[in-house]
């Protein structure tokens, strides 16, 4: 199987796919840039809004974590809050689920203040404008981009691949943009975190395409399980 997703994701998912005795190739096909951005005093702030682990990677190479620890953290899944934790936030929550889950998170905690969102340069959903009907200010500041592949780091079409994960929209929109010569399109399982993600895939023809049940890293090995369980009882009926 594939791996799209930037490092050290990637690396990270690769090795829960061999824990379950699949084989994986990684191919990240968005790499991470640091942004220069000046990012607002911490002072003021209820809270910090993360959408990404790649967010706190950043922050920590840019050195601003250590004034933003006191901040109680809400992320939109358990992945993300689990890095939140290891850099040493204390408070931290979980959506455990999608950007609309963060969202109504968020507008259910009655914050008296605004909030932080550092964020990509590319942005999949906008949190100001969704949770300014619920009276919450949102400032956003990009911290990082997630910069698109420009070709393949090897011969895909050479690989005796079944399937590729997709956990970002931009990523499956990378991967259907360079890979229009694959001659097994139709074989292919493109094995997708949502519906949104999906869309870029089907919309490039690829036609066997799955969701996970939940957009967690744990569904999305259940989903690669059961894709390849599949494959091999297939080969065994042949």
């Amino acid at each position: 199987m594939l791996v799209t997703r930037p490092e050290p994701d990637a690396s990270e998912t690769a090795a829960r796919l061999a824990a379950l005795d699949i084989d994986a190739l990684v191919e990240p096909l968005l790499i991470a840039e640091i942004l220069t951005t000046t990012l607002p005093a911490a002072g003021g702030f209820a809270a910090l809004a993360v959408t990404s682990a790649n967010a706190l990677r950043a922050l920590h190479d840019r050195g601003e974590l250590p004034r933003l620890r006191n901040l109680p953290v809400y992320t939109v899944g358990d992945r993300t809050a689990a890095v939140a934790r290891h850099y040493g936030f204390a408070q931290v929550t979980s959506a455990d689920g999608s950007f609309g889950d963060l969202v109504a998170l968020l507008a259910r905690t009655g914050l008296a203040g605004p909030v932080l969102y550092p964020a990509a340069r590319h942005q999949s959903g906008d949190l100001g404008k969704a949770l300014a009907p619920h009276g919450i200010m949102v400032i956003t500041t990009p911290v990082y981009s997630m910069n698109p592949a420009r070709q393949f780091s090897r011969d895909l079409a050479a690989e005796p691949l079944d399937a590729a994960l997709f956990y970002s929209r931009r990523t499956a929109e990378t991967f259907a943009g360079l890979a229009g010569n694959l001659r097994n399109k139709s074989k292919l399982g493109m094995l997708c975190m949502s519906e949104a993600i999906a869309e870029p895939l089907i919309a490039a023809h690829f036609v066997r395409v799955s969701l996970a049940e939940h957009p967690s890293e744990g569904a999305m090995m259940a989903l690669a399980l059961s894709f390849a369980r599949d494959q091999k009882m297939g080969m065994i009926g042949q």
